[in-house]
C-alpha cells in the first residue's frame, strides 16, 4: 500500500462522520472539533479529489454522487478496522467475555450450571447477554453465542453442545388422558407456549403437530410455561435436558420423543483467534453438556 496516494486520516475521518451524521455540527460533537475544522477537512478532500462530495440542501446538507461513494467505502473499511480492534482486544484475559443465547436457554440449563464455572474459575469475569433477536457477533462484540437451530450459520465456526431432544410433556393427570396418543390426537388437548420462543414452535412443525388446530394459551417465560404444565393448564414441549428432574420426581410425564435430529443448541463464535478465558469457558460448556 501506497500510503502517499491515500489522504489524511482525519479528513477521512471528518467526512465519513459528516455523511453518516448528515451534518458537519454532529460530526464535530462525535469528534469533539471544530464545526471549522471539519468543514476544512471536507473543503481539502474535494480539493485533493477535484470534485464535489457535499452540496447544501435546505437547513442541512447532502451528498453528491461521488461523496455517496466515498462514504460507502469509508464506512466499511473503518467498520473493518473496528473490527480488527475489537479482536485484538478481545485476547486480554482480563475483560469479560460477552456471550449471547436466548433466555430460555440462559434461565432453564445455563443459570444452574454457571456456578459451578465461577467456582473454578473466579478470575473469569463472564457477561451474558439473553436475547430473542437475532445478533450481529461482530457489532455487538459477542465472544460467543449459543444458538438454537440446524447448525449452519455460513462465515462462523459452530460446534454441537447439546442436541435439543424436545418431549411432549404434562401433569400426571392430563398426561393419564393422552398416553399412547399420536401427535395428531394431540391436537386436541390445551397447550401451553412461552411467547415468542422459537425453539418450542420449530420443533412442534417438526413432530407434526399442528399449531393452528389447537387450544394454545401464551405466557411470557418459560418458568411460566412449565409451572402451567405442572398445574395441568396444558401440555408442553420442553428439551428433555429442561425437565429431567421434573420426569424423576413425578411432576410431569413424558408422552411423546421424537428421534434426534440436527437441531440442538450450537457454540457459535466468530472465525478469529479465541483467548483463553474463551477457550476455558467453552471445554467447561462442554463438560457441563456431558
Amino acid at each position: 500500500m501506497d500510503w502517499r496516494d491515500i489522504p489524511s486520516l482525519a479528513a477521512l475521518k471528518a467526512f465519513e462522520a459528516t455523511a453518516r451524521l448528515s451534518s458537519f455540527s454532529a460530526a464535530a460533537r462525535e469528534l469533539n472539533v471544530t464545526h471549522a475544522a471539519i468543514s476544512q477537512h471536507v473543503r481539502a478532500l474535494e480539493a485533493e479529489f477535484g470534485c464535489e462530495l457535499v452540496f447544501r440542501q435546505g437547513a442541512g446538507m447532502g451528498l453528491t454522487d461521488a461523496g455517496r461513494s466515498l462514504a460507502l467505502s469509508l464506512g466499511e473499511g473503518f467498520a473493518t478496522i473496528a473490527s480488527g480492534v475489537r479482536d485484538i482486544r478481545a485476547l486480554r484475559h482480563d475483560r469479560p467475555l460477552i456471550v449471547g443465547m436466548t433466555p430460555t436457554f440462559a434461565e432453564n440449563w445455563l443459570m444452574p450450571r454457571i456456578g459451578g464455572f465461577w467456582t473454578q474459575h473466579p478470575d473469569i469475569e463472564v457477561t451474558l447477554q439473553p436475547s430473542f433477536a437475532v445478533v450481529d457477533m461482530r457489532r455487538d462484540g459477542l465472544d460467543l453465542t449459543i444458538r438454537y437451530g440446524h447448525g449452519i450459520w455460513p462465515g462462523l465456526d459452530v460446534e454441537l453442545l447439546v442436541n435439543a431432544n424436545y418431549v411432549v410433556v404434562g401433569a400426571p393427570e392430563l398426561a393419564a388422558k393422552a398416553v399412547g396418543a399420536s401427535m395428531r390426537d394431540l391436537c386436541s388437548f390445551p397447550w401451553v407456549f412461552e411467547t415468542n420462543r422459537l425453539e418450542q414452535r420449530v420443533w412442534a412443525q417438526e413432530v407434526g403437530l399442528d399449531l393452528s388446530a389447537t387450544s394454545v394459551s401464551n405466557v411470557p417465560t418459560n418458568s411460566l410455561v412449565l409451572s402451567a404444565a405442572r398445574a395441568g393448564v396444558g401440555l408442553s414441549i420442553q428439551a428433555r435436558a429442561l425437565v429431567e428432574g421434573d420426569l424423576a420426581k413425578g411432576n410431569l410425564m413424558c408422552l411423546h420423543e421424537a428421534p434426534l435430529s440436527s437441531l440442538g443448541y450450537y457454540l457459535v463464535t466468530r472465525r478469529v483467534p479465541r483467548s483463553d478465558a474463551l477457550k476455558t469457558f467453552i471445554r467447561w460448556l462442554k463438560t457441563a453438556a456431558g
